[in-house]
């Protein structure tokens, strides 16, 4: 078979018209042999790739044609003492492949190193892999991605879902919708989303993700897709026949919504696990460029992700790798953001994290990723893991401390206060520093990482038996209350108090300063039977129980309305910190903390409060009628009533009540006071 040198320049398998060429990236392989398979798996041609430049080994197969399904075999070192892990028997995937074809298997042939022994022992497993890994497949250009609304960081309200978790269950979907990307398309899931006034939909991981073996082992499955074996497939188990076209389909559906999509990305390790996991692509090309590996030991795999490796983010294969696949998703995939899973591996060197780390800056400050949002996940289990509020400039993060300072509250903990202050005012004490604005932090109650928010007011204590790790995975410090009963009760005053504080939390979250993420199923009361870990629930557990839209709709309903209040109300998404600097009115900052009774709150309140009034104002520009416009956000978590004035802060037109978890009401006796019941939120508004 007569093959060319082709180019060096075109990462993975590029068709050309009458002819593919391919190109794979290893500094220590001695030879790449390139395999092509038939329909059926069967080898049907070896052939060493002929040129190479640099550390790229390419050539160009005259007569190839799309569909063609191949794979790598590396030629090298085979020392893992050294951090060299090439072993030709092993069929690796190609790390730039658009479309994978057949069935992972978990099989003794995956590893690299001998049945019963370890990579210490430098002993090489002579089996062929091949039967049990999927190929690649060869690609052309696929049906078109249309360009996403791009909706300004301060009108966005994020939802977190799964695809196959959101989708198995609806009512309305047919079995070849469910857990798949057409369920997404189906235009009653697009109308209830568009309807709830959601304007970003956060996808768990959808690039092709294996089963850990441990998983199988217990008969269980991968559900979240954190474990990930190529970064530029969409995973064959959301689609019926093409992935590709039907994940662009997907996307396509809801753009014409007007509706993003972010993509949840897991950049930080791959499917290969530690030192003893399998070969299947990245380990077998070129292991001590993509993972960093124990300097005491270079046998290990470093393991800041808790998954077993950990991609090193100072190499150049490594980097060129990440932003060639956020530009694969974004231009030809139509996708409007990411949020990258254990972010601080993307900026960490050997030495520790550096903001300025040159990746983190590729992504921030490439082109084809301008207007893309992107979101961290400020944190790891590596060494100076936790890093909210130092990413660049135009990253936005995950604010856990919002997430955790709003449950305590709400629970009763007044001490937490002042805090919950800060957080609600955007957190300016993280963000502010660097330039960024409020819609920087990424406030969350719940995600799917934890309690819904529906179990984190019915259950004290985790359930996750069924993961079968003994309960002892998942979060801890969850802050959670059940209110006297562990579980479902048919205790009525229980579950009234547990429902107004799930419209509490909801309504803390979406009159917060910063950009508001929910967890779908959150707004009808969806529930994991208290199993805070689902990761490997892919079955009734995990799947969103639509069943509460009709049990409680108006639950759903006063979310919706609290959603749209927040986009009609500028005061909710202010492009800037407020700091009390510029007066309304003499004597009304923009923005003020008071105490129930009508006073600014001091210092000293501040350290053990369970209720206060935050009052934003603002007057309309000159020209206009210039009157004043005011909201406030009256916040009572004590389990008693109290009165709360506002009679020193009479706008232009009348306090109306715009939203409330109680019924309120003016105090006849007192003009300007409202009387809220114990653990109630109201917003009033002015203009």
């Amino acid at each position: 078979m007569y093959v060319e040198r082709g180019e060096a320049s075109l990462p993975g398998a590029t068709w050309q018209g009458d002819g593919v060429n391919f190109a794979l990236r290893s500094s220590v392989a001695e030879q790449v042999d390139l395999c092509l398979f038939d329909s059926t798996g069967a080898e049907t041609a070896r052939i060493a790739l002929p040129a190479q430049s640099g550390d790229t080994w390419h050539g160009y197969l005259p007569g190839c044609a799309v569909g063609q399904r191949y794979g790598y075999r590396v030629h090298g070192p085979y020392d893992p003492a050294a951090g060299k892990r090439c072993n030709p028997h092993k069929l690796l995937v190609d790390p730039y492949a658009r479309q994978l074809d057949g069935t992972f298997a978990w099989h003794p042939a995956l590893f690299d190193y001998a049945e019963g022994s370890n990579p210490a022992d430098a002993s090489l497993n002579t089996d062929d892999s091949a039967p049990w890994m999927p190929a690649s497949v060869v690609t052309g250009n696929g049906p078109p991605a249309t360009t996403g609304p791009r909706i300004p960081w301060e009108q966005t309200v994020v939802y977190e879902l799964n695809v196959r978790g959101y989708t198995m269950r609806h009512p309305e979907l047919g079995d070849a919708e469910r857990g798949r990307f057409r369920g997404l398309s189906n235009g009653a899931i697009i109308a209830y989303l568009k309807a709830l006034g959601i304007t970003a939909i956060e996808l768990l991981p959808v690039h092709s993700f294996i089963d850990e073996q441990f998983l199988r082992e217990r008969g269980l499955r991968n559900f979240w897709g954190y474990n990930t074996l190529n970064f530029f497939t969409p995973a064959g188990r959301f689609a019926e026949t093409d992935a590709r076209a039907e994940f662009v389909d997907m996307i396509n559906a809801i753009h014409d919504a007007g509706i993003e999509v972010i993509l949840d990305v897991v950049y930080n390790h791959t499917a290969e696990g530690n030192a003893m996991g399998p070969t299947l692509s990245y380990r077998g090309i070129d292991n001590e460029s993509w993972y960093r590996l124990e300097s005491h030991d270079r046998t290990q795999t470093v393991n800041d992700t808790g998954c077993g490796n950990t991609i090193n983010a100072d190499s150049p294969a490594v980097q060129d790798l990440i932003l060639d696949s956020l530009r694969y998703w974004a231009r030809d995939m139509g996708v409007d953001g990411f949020r990258f899973d254990l972010a601080p591996v993307l900026g960490r060197h050997a030495d520790g994290f550096n903001t300025n780390h040159p990746l983190l800056l590729g992504i921030q400050d490439d082109a084809v990723l301008a207007g893309r949002k992107l979101i961290a996940e400020p944190w790891d289990i590596g060494p100076g893991g936790y890093q909210l509020g130092n990413f660049p400039s135009r990253w936005a993060e995950w604010n856990d401390r919002y997430r955790d300072v709003m449950r305590r509250w709400w629970h009763g903990n007044a001490q937490v206060a002042a805090e919950l202050g800060r957080r609600m005012h955007g957190s300016a004490d993280l963000f502010e520093h660097c330039g960024k604005p409020p819609a920087a932090s990424i406030n969350f109650i719940t995600s799917h990482d934890g309690f819904t928010l529906c179990d984190l007011v019915s259950y004290n204590e985790r359930h996750n038996e069924a993961n079968g790790e003994n309960n002892r995975d998942g979060h801890r410090s969850n802050y959670s209350q059940n209110f006297g009963v562990e579980g479902p009760t048919d205790n009525p005053a229980i579950n009234a108090l547990r429902r107004r504080q799930r419209q509490n939390l909801l309504a803390s979250l979406l009159l917060s300063q910063g950009t508001p993420m929910l967890l779908a199923g959150d707004e009808f009361g969806n529930s994991q039977a208290g199993n805070n870990n689902v990761y490997a629930q892919d079955n009734e557990t995990g799947w969103v129980d639509w069943s509460g839209l009709q049990h409680d709709p108006a639950f759903q309903e006063q979310v919706r309305l609290l959603i749209r209040l927040r986009r009609d109300c500028p005061l909710l998404k202010l492009a800037e910190y407020p700091h009390a600097e510029h007066q309304v009115r003499p004597g009304w900052p923009d923005i003020l903390w008071l105490s129930p009774s009508g006073r600014r709150m001091y210092d000293a309140e501040w350290a053990h409060c369970h209720a206060f009034t935050l009052l934003l104002a603002d007057r309309a520009p000159a020209g206009t009628d210039s009157r004043i416009t005011a909201l406030a956000v009256l916040l009572n978590s004590a389990p008693t009533g109290a009165s709360f004035s506002l009679a020193n802060f009479r706008a232009d037109q009348p306090w109306t009540i715009a939203w409330s978890s109680s019924d309120i009401s003016l105090d006849a006796g007192k003009p300007g006071d409202w009387m809220l019941p114990g653990r109630t939120v109201a917003c009033l508004r002015s203009g």
